[in-house]
This record gives C-alpha cells, sequence and structure tokens, in this order.
C-alpha cells in the first residue's frame, strides 16, 4: 500500500474503517451489474442514452427529456463525454451513475456521523450498500432524477450544517453553492421539492440574519444559475408545453383512484419496495408490515428531534441520549481529539464577544439547535414525500411500478434507523432493567430481520443475472437481424422503439405503436418521420401481444405478402411492398 494511502487507513477511525470497507463492497457490486447490464435496460433509459449521444454530437442540447417538459436531463450530459471518449452505449451510460452512487454513500456516512453516531453511520452504509432489482435501478441505471437529487440533498444538509455551525471560512462560495445545487435541482426532478424545502428549512434556522445580506443575494444568484435551463425553456415554450401545464395534463389523464386505494398503495406497498425489501412483483405481508413500523419510527424520530430542538433551546446538553444535541463531536472522522478538526470560529459566532467560557457554551447551543434542525428536517422530507406520492393517482392504480417515486426516502434512513439503535444499545447494559433489556433485544432483532430482507432481495437480483443477460443478448440479437436485412425503419410498441434505436446507434429508426396500432408514445419527432418516409418499413412487436395479434389481422386484410422472422420473444415482419398501420 502506499505511504500516503497507509497514512489515511491510520487516520480512520473503526466505524469510518469499516464504513469504507462497506463501501468499497458495494461499489464492486454495482460495478460489477453495470458492466453486466444489469438490471435490463429499457426505452426510457435508452431515451437518456438518445439524447447523451445527441449532446456528444453536439446535435442537440436538450433541456429536458424528449417528450417531456419536467424532467432534466443532467444525466444525459455527464454521459456524453464518455460516449465521446468510448462511444455510445449502456455501459458509459451508466458509468457516471456510479460515480453518484459513491458520493451519495460518502455523504450520508458524513451526515449520519455528523448528526447521530459513528457506529450508525457504518450501519447506515451497510444497509445501503445491499440492494435487490427496484433499488439498484434507481442507482445505477439512467432513470432521471434520482440518482444524483439524492447525493445532492445530503450535500445541501451538510452545507447548512457547516453554516450554521459556523466551521467553513468560505461563507458566500458556500451560500452561492446551496443555491446553485438547489436551483439544479429544481431543473433535474421536482419529486426532491420536499427534501429542498426542508434543507432551506435548516440554512434558515441558523443563518436567517445572513440571508437578509449579501450572502442571500449570492445565494439567490447561485439558486438562478442552477435552474436557468428550466426558466429559459419554459419562458421560450409554446402555449401549453411549459412544464406546469404539462404535469397538469399529465395529472387530469390520470385514472381515478380511491383514498383507500392510494394509502394502500402508497404506505403498503410503496414504502417497503423503495426500502429494497420487496421483489418487483410485490410485498408479500412481512414486508408490509415494515410500513407501519416506518411511519412509527419516523414519528418517533420526529419527537426525538423536537425535544432535543427544545433542549438545545435551554441550555447545553451531553450527547448521546438521543433527544440531547448532536455535538460536533459526531463529525469526527479520524482519531485525536473528537471535533477538533474544521472548527473555525468567525466573528458571527454565538457568544462571541464574551469570555471564552461563554463563547463555547454558546457554539454548544448553535451547534446543538443546527444539528436538531437537521434531524428534524430528514424526519419532514420523508413524511412530505410520502403524503405528496398518496396524493397521486398512481399510488393507487400502478403502485409496483410507480413505487420508484419513493426511492429518494433513502436520504431519511437514518433519521428512520436512529430510535432503533437507541433501543437496541439497551440490549447491552446489564445496570438497566429486564425490561428496558427486553426492548433492547427487540430493537437488535428488527435491525438484524431489515439486513436479512435486503440480503434476500439482494440475493433475489443475483439469481436472476442469467435470465437479464439473455434478455440483453435478444436485444442485441433483435437489432443485428434488422440490419443484416437492410432495414432501417420499423414499428413497435413503446418498450421496443427507443431501444432498438440506442442499440443500433439511430441506424434503425423506429415509430411506437399503440396496441390498437395507432401512433403512439414518440418521443424524438425525427425518427417517426424518417419511418413514414421508408419505402417498406418493418414491424416488430413481442410475439401474443395484442399489438401483434392486430397486426396480424391487417397483415390478413391488406394481402401484403411479409417475410417473418422469429427473434427471442419478438416477431419481425419484413412487408414485400409498402404496408402503413391502419387509420
Amino acid at each position: 500500500m502506499p505511504r500516503r494511502g497507509r497514512r489515511l487507513w491510520r487516520a480512520l477511525d473503526r466505524p469510518g474503517a469499516v464504513a469504507l470497507g462497506l463501501g468499497l463492497l458495494a461499489l464492486g457490486y454495482r460495478l460489477a451489474l453495470v458492466l453486466l447490464t444489469v438490471p435490463g435496460s429499457n426505452s426510457d433509459e435508452a431515451t437518456f442514452g438518445l439524447a447523451a449521444l445527441h449532446i456528444a454530437e453536439g446535435r442537440e442540447l436538450p433541456v429536458f427529456l424528449y417528450g417531456q417538459h419536467y424532467m432534466g436531463t443532467v444525466q444525459s450530459y455527464l454521459a456524453a463525454p464518455l460516449f465521446l471518449l468510448f462511444g455510445a452505449g449502456w455501459i458509459p451510460l451508466r458509468i457516471p451513475l456510479l460515480f453518484l452512487y459513491a458520493a451519495f454513500l460518502y455523504l450520508a456516512y458524513r451526515l449520519t456521523r455528523r448528526l447521530y453516531s459513528p457506529w450508525l453511520a457504518t450501519f447506515t452504509v451497510g444497509v445501503l450498500a445491499l440492494g435487490g432489482e427496484r433499488v439498484i435501478r434507481d442507482q445505477i441505471t439512467a432513470v432521471g432524477g434520482r440518482p444524483e437529487v439524492k447525493p445532492a440533498v445530503l450535500g445541501l444538509l451538510l452545507i447548512a450544517l457547516a453554516l450554521g455551525q459556523r466551521r467553513t471560512r468560505h461563507r458566500l462560495l458556500a451560500f452561492g453553492l446551496f443555491g446553485l445545487v438547489t436551483g439544479v435541482c429544481v431543473w433535474d426532478d421536482w419529486l426532491v421539492l420536499p427534501y429542498l424545502v426542508v434543507a432551506f428549512g435548516v440554512l434558515l434556522v441558523g443563518c436567517w440574519r445572513d440571508l437578509l445580506g449579501p450572502a442571500g443575494a449570492v445565494l439567490v444568484a447561485g439558486f438562478l444559475l442552477g435552474v436557468a435551463p428550466l426558466l429559459v425553456d419554459n419562458l421560450t415554450a409554446p402555449a401549453g408545453q411549459d412544464s406546469i401545464s404539462v404535469l397538469r395534463q399529465v395529472s387530469e389523464g390520470e385514472a381515478e383512484t380511491t383514498p383507500g386505494s392510494r394509502l394502500h398503495g402508497a404506505l403498503l406497498v410503496g414504502i417497503p419496495l423503495a426500502s429494497g425489501l420487496c421483489r418487483p412483483e410485490g410485498c408479500d405481508a412481512v414486508e408490509m408490515s415494515w410500513a407501519g413500523l416506518y411511519l412509527a419510527l419516523l414519528l418517533a424520530a420526529g419527537a426525538l428531534a423536537v425535544v432535543g430542538l427544545v433542549r438545545a433551546g435551554r441550555a447545553p446538553t451531553v450527547p448521546g441520549d438521543g433527544t440531547g444535541p448532536a455535538a460536533p463531536s459526531g463529525d469526527a472522522w479520524h482519531r485525536g481529539t473528537p471535533g477538533s478538526a474544521g472548527r473555525r470560529e468567525t466573528p458571527g459566532s454565538a457568544g462571541s464577544g464574551g469570555t471564552p467560557e461563554e463563547v463555547q457554551a454558546g457554539d454548544m447551543v448553535r451547534a446543538a439547535r443546527i444539528s436538531q434542525a437537521g434531524r428534524l428536517a430528514l424526519v419532514l422530507g420523508a413524511a412530505l414525500t410520502v403524503a405528496a406520492y398518496a396524493r397521486s393517482s398512481l399510488a393507487g392504480s400502478a403502485p409496483l411500478a410507480s413505487a420508484r417515486y419513493l426511492s429518494i426516502l433513502q436520504i431519511s434512513l437514518p433519521a428512520v434507523l436512529w430510535p432503533l439503535w437507541l433501543v437496541a444499545r439497551w440490549s447491552g447494559r446489564l445496570r438497566t432493567g429486564a425490561l428496558t433489556r427486553l426492548a433492547g433485544v427487540l430493537g437488535t432483532a428488527v435491525l438484524a430481520l431489515l439486513l436479512v430482507l435486503l440480503l434476500g432481495t439482494t440475493g433475489h437480483l443475483i439469481g436472476e443475472i442469467g435470465t437479464i443477460r439473455a434478455e440483453e443478448r435478444q436485444q442485441r440479437q433483435l437489432a443485428r437481424t434488422l440490419e443484416r436485412t437492410g432495414t432501417s425503419a420499423v414499428y413497435a410498441e413503446y418498450w421496443t422503439c427507443n431501444r432498438l434505436v440506442f442499440v443500433t446507434r439511430e441506424r434503425v429508426a423506429c415509430a411506437v405503436l399503440g396496441a390498437d396500432l395507432r401512433p403512439g408514445q414518440d418521443r424524438y419527432p425525427a425518427y417517426p418521420r424518417r419511418v413514414a418516409a421508408a419505402d417498406r418499413p418493418g414491424y416488430v412487436f413481442e410475439a401474443g401481444t395484442p399489438a401483434d395479434t392486430a397486426f396480424r389481422a391487417h397483415l390478413r386484410r391488406s394481402g401484403v405478402p411479409a417475410r417473418v422472422t422469429r427473434v427471442g420473444r419478438h416477431t419481425v415482419y419484413l412487408p414485400e411492398s409498402t404496408l402503413r398501420p391502419p387509420g
């Protein structure tokens, strides 16, 4: 090991060293999945890939994902340089997300250690290291927004804590960075708005006076710079094509659902699925029970934070009792005096101008108050996110597919685990009563069960690698079949189209057809135009689907002969003369 690496390893304390080891294992696991294209690709991810391809070639500079006016294209811009260096493909599309996951893991450790305790930070890294299909898909596939906004929110909370606790000399730069990251998040993914609100709340608690002066102006300037792509696009968009109008149209087009079905989908399905406890096909009774426990733990964490805020407002207290202030010592990564690294006295410090003891007491009160505000922010962010999702009809009509909107709840994982962690610590205290020790044992058992369930879904994904790889090979074989026959334009269903276009690097254009063979959702208008101009476009459908059945009937009625080829689950139809969809 190089000398510098040995020094770094010796500088880590035990929780930091264990967390580093778990983090490296987590990255290795995900790197292997990225190289294997697991989870499998789809047309939504392909659309981000096509946007990255166009950016790399200088053909487009999209603000939003093609076909949408509310999902930013940060992931496409991150992948574009790799496309230039290595060519377009699933691996270079996903590699930037691996770095975002590494940042998320590191920042989750930093924030948990600062707000709670070193070993809870290590345990949090361990939980986040595991992941089944639902969790991994949201972390290392180009699904839009979620992989990048999670580390962004953790970074915002750490900036707010550092500013509130007077831990940074470059305060104006930190305020500007806070505004910039917030603006980029607003452009990129509106799902994160609840967390942006609570992060700003933490900043207000510690720095409201600063925001009335130059720091506020710098923050606003940073925000406007970050959100500029969204503002410019919306100000120049045609009537009805701005982000708010499009979201309103999407909302109005959702199916009607009952409050009961939405609550069932949001709580009993959405929370366990987004937490990584369920397989993609659904949750069983044991996994659903996590929803009730999750809400109870969230409520308990909120109560602890509120009590801590009240105590912090009265006088400094000793950290470690769960409700007392999380003093700066919780952020110590290295051996030596806890909390000594990084402390900066500034003219605005609480208690400045008094005796050293008064200054120290004022700083402790400030640190406690901001830390408890950070804890409460994690609780409120999760509660607001669940409440917003529960109001959506998708929670009732398609909970399995839409549970991905709750994946950002991973940001609040430390807050949810904290009450359990406090109770579990009682199990090893011999001087406590039998009832207290029993509660500690139960808390430990719940934490262990959580790990067992996560290991189960992780193992299930690993067991599905062969099947996923086979499906990916079929997609490549389908592309090769079309290219071998000289077919450059086809009609297909949505989940085939853009995926096929991306795999062939646009050598094959595709227009989307619905189950009734009417035009479907074409995200990039140039492709259906190419297909419409083609002399003899082909047709590709999954065998046995309604669209496949409808096309067979259309082919019989037309009397046009066609060459039919089966490629995996798909059937390829190549008419010998021009045949357009009906209608």
